[in-house]
């Protein structure tokens, strides 16, 4: 153990013992026979041709034209089938439209349908709506596969080949829930993150021919596409209200954008009304910027004033891709004050522990404390703004933050939340070279001052002999002595006269950590805060939009270790008493599609762990063994009854290997 000068120490550790390594040969692979490829491959024929959906009648579909009825939509081409496929989200009835040879397609009924409802897509603004355009303007089946291949490779956008037909701008009622569902994923995973009834892939490849039968089939897993774009609709039917709010509040069509596109057509359009003239920056990839720190960036020990110092003679230099790189210098920069190692980066700070767990016995206080609205508060309060945009950009960000604390302060909930999403989605697009609020600068210049003022916090807590045991990004975590409650408080205060800024805080029992991202903590007030691995957001009473954030992974093993680390509850009792398969079932997206006794099951799929198999699940295209398949049982339709095979023995394992993370030993 070492002090520096500041009488803050450290451990200084041994270098690890080498270890040498021994070559494993490995048989190569070979990867399966590909029977789903061949012609008489016709999976769920018999459902297929039962097709056993309610069909709406002529009067029926004038009525819900009138009754302003929404319609879930989808496309599906080969080159000697199209299809076209609506579903209502009220009555779950069915209008579909079919071209394949001696079928023409009745365009005029579908103009009809076109226009006369809200139509609901995922990923239809890129694909969909330009081939609906492109078919209603006469295109073939074969006209139309060619176009569907330009537009699937990324040769040209659809707008751009519709518009090259001569078709007009599309003007049609539309939400597309691709940028409204969060970071990015494929409908069919998005149906596992919701535990949709049945995950299936496309049955056949996109260059086949099809036989009857295998339209048939085509128009039947259409069908079960619109029951995965209705679940996704409803997860995310809060999002969509927020921005129809912002739409009559700016008098624009947000419904389809993500959050930092809002921000930017919001933010766009107020400026363009103060007059000023809106362009994007260029900023030359190899531009080298200085950090420049705001007045209130000040540390009191030594040792802290000389990591400022390097901070500021770092070169941060700005890549191909538009986005600053990370200094080597910061990359291998250890912070480390009294027991804590803290790492800097371009996204966030975080501390260095593994493996720690903390729990109240009386004697001390847990608590996190989180900057509120951290980067938007450092963005006014440094009055940081893209100096390509002018300071007129403060003045619209300002008026949107003070509109959305108006909207809290009358309890406008609506409004206020739909705030939030122009509020938090800017500081997104600050990154992006495409967008008009481009500002390399700018977004590094908020990380690392934020970055800095929680180091400020960190340094004077420990200088208080209040001990830091987690920070990230925006909050930390002490470890409070009852009678230093005071002095704790006391520095928070100061730090937030300081900074400007304003925190809140959660009381933990206790906290358990595998790292600074991956953690369960026990809040005072009851409940879990759950992140990383062990984020559990299906175990909420609530549908939660988080759920579309991550693939559900055995989610009976943190529910098991949570009730062992809160009640003592033996994990394999929780998890033996469970009856809802949905917790048992992990996913996962297999490049390539998956294959399991010679079945293929596609590029989403779900399983549960068995004891009536040690078959593994394989890759399609190599042979490999898909990770941790070993002993799952394919679930890509969800049972009625708990299935009697689950491995029971594998998940109480599992559970306790997470035990075992978080730094606790079962004997």
């Amino acid at each position: 153990m070492r002090f520096d000068s500041e009488g803050l120490f450290w451990v200084d550790l041994p270098p690890e013992p080498e270890v040498r390594k021994t070559t494993k040969v490995v048989a190569k692979r070979i990867a399966p026979y590909r029977s789903w490829e061949d012609p008489g491959y016709l999976p769920d024929i018999e459902r297929a041709r039962a097709f056993n959906v309610l069909l709406f009648g002529d009067q029926e579909l004038i009525d819900a034209a009138i009754s302003r009825t929404k319609l879930l939509y989808d496309i599906e081409c080969y080159s000697n089938y199209f299809l076209v496929c609506f579903r209502s989200l009220d009555s779950k009835k069915v209008v579909y439209f079919e071209m394949y040879d001696g079928h023409p397609l009745d365009v005029v009924k579908l103009e009809w349908v076109a226009r006369n409802f809200c139509l609901i897509g995922f990923n239809s603004i890129a694909y969909d709506l330009p081939m609906l355009q492109l078919a209603l303007a006469g295109a073939s089946c074969q006209q139309l596969k060619e176009a569907s291949d330009i537009i699937v490779s990324d040769v040209t956008p659809g707008w751009q080949l519709a518009k090259q037909a001569g078709c007009p701008e599309p003007d049609y009622n539309h939400i597309d829930l691709i940028q409204v569902a969060p970071l990015g994923a494929s409908l069919k995973l998005y149906g596992g993150r919701l535990h949709c009834r049945r995950m299936w892939d496309l049955p056949f490849p996109p260059e086949a021919t099809l036989s009857p039968d295998q339209m048939v089939i085509v128009r039947w897993y259409c069908v079960n596409d619109l029951d995965l774009t209705e679940i996704l609709y409803w997860a995310v039917e809060e999002q969509i209200s927020l921005r129809m709010t912002l739409s009559g509040e700016y008098e624009k069509d947000l419904r389809s954008k993500g959050d930092a596109q809002i921000a930017e057509a919001i933010i766009t359009g107020e400026l363009k009304k103060l007059g000023c003239k809106v362009g994007k920056a260029e900023v030359a990839p190899g531009t080298i910027f200085k950090y420049v720190p705001p007045a209130f960036v000040k540390f009191k020990t030594p040792y802290m004033r000389r990591v400022l110092g390097q901070i500021r003679a770092m070169n941060f230099v700005v890549g191909e891709d538009g986005y600053t790189d990370m200094p080597q210098e910061l990359a291998e920069l250890k912070i480390k004050i009294a027991n804590g190692v803290y790492q800097m980066g371009i996204g966030g700070l975080h501390s260095c522990e593994k493996s720690t767990y903390h729990h109240c016995d009386g004697s001390f206080i847990l608590e996190d404390r989180d900057v509120a609205s951290y980067y938007p508060a450092l963005i006014l309060n440094c009055g940081l703004y893209p100096e390509h945009l002018g300071k007129e950009f403060l003045q619209v960000y300002k008026g949107i933050v003070d509109r959305r604390l108006a909207a809290k302060r009358s309890k406008n909930k609506v409004m206020a939340d739909s705030l939030k999403i122009t509020v938090n989605g800017t500081f997104g697009k600050l990154g992006s070279k495409w967008s008009v609020l481009y500002s390399p600068s700018l977004l590094f210049q908020v990380t690392i001052t934020g970055q800095l003022g929680l180091l400020m916090l960190i340094e004077s807590l420990e200088l208080a002999d209040i001990a830091v045991i987690s920070a990230n990004t925006d909050g930390v975590v002490s470890k409070i002595p009852n009678a230093l409650k005071p002095a704790y408080l006391g520095v928070v205060a100061d730090w937030e006269k300081a900074t400007g800024f304003e925190t809140e805080a959660i009381e933990y029992l206790a906290l358990y950590s595998r790292d600074v991202n991956n953690y369960i903590a026990f809040k005072k007030e009851g409940g879990t805060k759950n992140k990383g691995a062990y984020a559990n957001p299906w175990a909420d009473t609530h549908p939660s939009i988080f759920r579309l954030h991550k693939n559900p992974t055995t989610t009976i093993c943190i529910e098991a270790v949570e009730k062992f680390l809160s009640q003592g509850t033996p994990l394999l009792q929780t998890i033996q008493e469970c009856t809802d398969i949905k917790k048992f079932v992990a996913i996962r997206t297999v490049r390539g599609g998956a294959v399991y006794e010679d079945i293929y099951l596609g590029k989403a799929i779900r399983w549960y762990y068995s004891t009536n198999t040690q078959t593994e699940i394989i890759y399609a295209s190599t042979g490999n063994k898909v990770a941790k398949s070993d002993g799952a049982c394919p679930l890509m339709e969800l049972p009625a009854q708990l299935p009697s095979d689950i491995n029971y023995d594998w998940y109480a394992e599992e559970a306790s290997a997470i035990l075992e993370d978080l730094g606790i030993k079962l004997v």
